[in-house]
């Protein structure tokens, strides 16, 4: 194994690797569930101590 397949394995499975995040983080931040969670966060810098 040279270093040249070694390149390009990662960056094969690291393009993989970081769209299956990106997916999961849409997947995450859009459900049902968390707009009241997200809502409530935005608020967070209103707040008075």
């Amino acid at each position: 194994m040279t270093f040249e397949d070694v390149a390009v394995f990662s960056r094969t499975w690291g393009l993989v690797y970081m769209v299956a995040i990106f997916v999961g983080v849409l997947i995450y931040a859009l459900r049902p569930g968390a707009k009241k969670k997200f809502r409530d966060a935005a608020q967070i810098p209103f707040k008075e101590d």
